[in-house]
Order: C-alpha cells, then sequence, then structure tokens
C-alpha cells in the first residue's frame, strides 16, 4: 500500500465515565462497551486522520455498501492486568497482521501498523480502569473495518472506516460444551473466505447452528465441504483432539481461520514435550477413537472462549459422551495461557505486550 505519514491521533475525551453503572461481576458477553471508540476514515485513497472520541452512535446512510455487498472484517482480542495494575495485550501484532489478511480478501485497503498499534496503545491507556484484574477478568477488543461509501453498484467500495471498539469481558462459555458434527451445512469452501474474519462467515452458520441449539447442542464442528468427511473448526474456535497423549488439529487453509490461540496452544505443547499432530482429521477416526477408549479429549480455543472442553458430540443420529479426563490437556493450557496473558508466568516467546 501507499506509504503514509503517521498523524498523532485527535482526542476527545468522555465528560463522565460510564464505569460506575457496570457490574462487572453479572456481565454478559459483548454488551457493554468501554467510554471511548478509536476510528480512522479512508477517503481519496488514504488514510485519514485517527480520532479517538467518546462510545456513540454513527451516522450511516442506508446505500453504505457495506448493508449490500458485505464488505467488513473484524478481529477478536484481548487486554489483561496483574494484580500490580499493570495492563497487558497478546499477541498484538499477529491481529494486525491477520485483520490485513482479511482485508485483502475482501478488496479492502490494509490498515497501517503504525496506526493499529498507536490507536490501540491509547485506546487501551485511556480505558484502562475497565480492564480488571483476577482470573477469568479482560478486556475484549474489536478491531473491525467496513465500507461506508453511499453507492449500491456492485463493486469495492472507495471509503472505509476502520474501527475499535472494546467491552468488558468474563468466560464466554461456562461449563462445557456439547457440538454436532456438520452433515449438511458447510460453513466454507476452497477458494472461499474462510481463512477470513469476514463478517458474512458468521451470519451464514446462525441457521445451521440454531437448529443444533435445539437439540441441545451449543455448537457444530464443521467439516469439509465437499465429502463432509474431515474435521475442520467450530463456528467460534478452532478445534483439538487428543487420541490417548497425542494432540492433532486441522491445518489450516482456504475454509480454515489461522486462529492465534491455535497457534499459542500447539507452541505451549511442543514447549511441554507433548506431541502434536497437524493434519486432517476424519469423522470416522474420532468415532472409532470415542468407541475404543482412546480419545481422551476435545477442546476448542480462540480468544474469546480461550479453551472451551467439549463433553459430547453427535455424528448420524450417533451421541459420544466424552468422560473427563484426570490429566486434561485443556485445563493445562488454560491455566498457562492464562498465566502468561495475565502476567503470572515466564513469557518465554514475547507473547505478552505492555500497555504503558
Amino acid at each position: 500500500m501507499t506509504e503514509q505519514k503517521y498523524n498523532e491521533i485527535d482526542i476527545v475525551k468522555i465528560e463522565k465515565t460510564k464505569i460506575n453503572d457496570v457490574d462487572f461481576n453479572n456481565i454478559d458477553f459483548g454488551r457493554k462497551f468501554t467510554d471511548h471508540m478509536f476510528y480512522c476514515d479512508f477517503v481519496d485513497g488514504a488514510w485519514q486522520q485517527p480520532k479517538i472520541v467518546p462510545y456513540q452512535p454513527m451516522t450511516i446512510e442506508p446505500s453504505a455498501r457495506v448493508f449490500h455487498y458485505g464488505q467488513a472484517v473484524f478481529e477478536g482480542m484481548k487486554a489483561y492486568k496483574d494484580s500490580n495494575g499493570n495492563a497487558f495485550l497478546f499477541r498484538p501484532e499477529d491481529n494486525h497482521k491477520r485483520i490485513n489478511i482479511s482485508a485483502a480478501r475482501l478488496a479492502i485497503p490494509e490498515f497501517p501498523k503504525e496506526y493499529f498499534m498507536k490507536g490501540l496503545t491509547t485506546l487501551m491507556q485511556m480505558d484502562k480502569d475497565w480492564i480488571k484484574p483476577g482470573a477469568g477478568n479482560s478486556l475484549y477488543i474489536r478491531p473491525f473495518v467496513f465500507a461506508f461509501e453511499p453507492a449500491i453498484s456492485a463493486a469495492p467500495a472507495q471509503a472505509y472506516r476502520f474501527m475499535i471498539i472494546c467491552s468488558p469481558a468474563k468466560a464466554y462459555y461456562t461449563g462445557k460444551v456439547r457440538v454436532l458434527f456438520a452433515e449438511k451445512y458447510s460453513r466454507s469452501a476452497d477458494g472461499g473466505v474462510g481463512f477470513a474474519k469476514a463478517a458474512g462467515n458468521y451470519a451464514a452458520q446462525f441457521y445451521p447452528t440454531s437448529l443444533a441449539q435445539k437439540k441441545g447442542y451449543q455448537q457444530i464442528i464443521w467439516t469439509d465441504a465437499n465429502t463432509h468427511e474431515y474435521l475442520e473448526e467450530a463456528g467460534t474456535m478452532n478445534i483439538f483432539f487428543r487420541i490417548n497423549d497425542t494432540l492433532i488439529t486441522a491445518p489450516t487453509s482456504d475454509r480454515i481461520l489461522d486462529g492465534i490461540t491455535r497457534k499459542s496452544i500447539i507452541q505451549l505443547a511442543q514447549d511441554t514435550n507433548i506431541a502434536v499432530e497437524v493434519r486432517r482429521i476424519s469423522v470416522v477416526e474420532i468415532k472409532e477413537a470415542a468407541r475404543n477408549g482412546s480419545l481422551k479429549e476435545i477442546f476448542g480455543t480462540g480468544t474469546a472462549a480461550v479453551i472451551s472442553p467439549i463433553s459430547a458430540f453427535e455424528h448420524a443420529e450417533e451421541v459420544f459422551e466424552i468422560p473427563d479426563a484426570s490429566d486434561s490437556y485443556a485445563t493445562l493450557f488454560k491455566k498457562t495461557l492464562m498465566d502468561i496473558q495475565q502476567n503470572a508466568a515466564e513469557d518465554k516467546h514475547g507473547w505478552r505486550y505492555e500497555i504503558k
């Protein structure tokens, strides 16, 4: 993209904080938002002056292209606070890289790294009190970009808005998760946008997921679109299978999101000499492992979910319950990962990014 000179952020601070109106012990995920938001517009072929303003509604025309052609991508990341009040991000440069990969696939201009990091850290400094310490507490951060040019011709927009909003969070899922293995519907296909965090990916899976929920399942583990024989990822999580003492996860592809938590778990497994295989894994293999007792665990990983154990799955009208593992990898990795994120353990891979 064209080299751009960084402009310092224009800042308008809120007159009165909303933080005292929030019950941080009882928060529904993604429904409360911090005092401020970051935004930067792309017009006339360049990103303009970045701004931080009080969180507020926006005015957007009904003809904005995002409503008609779906040009929108997003990221999910978190900030954490340690017992001394220091705040940290987790692998933020990976989020910046990934949102630009997603954007490129939807013909959206890449957002400059300097704008992203400066906007993110400034916003975190301003709303730092919203990051609460303690196990399970975090500030969920949602960077996103969408086409707001008012035009309904079917072509890439000429104007975009990049934003960052934040929401205090606790656990995304409470307890264990029950899943269906997909047999009919598909999340994505070869050559498509499954690897991107495109807004439409999520909208398309809401209907089949709602059918699964009516049967008592929280999520679907998607299978390959061609044959429905190979397991890939869930709606909000990458998926790991433990057969005996080996951890297995599907390789990333056009269809599978390159999850940052996924990459972190693979590295943590290698650090602890746990065997990891990144390969295709079939429905037949997992069902057979469940029958013969070698399937010890299934768990999902993601920024919002962190690590969510899966207690049962259904496929072809067969239900398989997964007994609790006494030496659970999910429990081990969740504790290790959260200790690193909250500055309670050594960070030998340099994943923590302190907000100063």
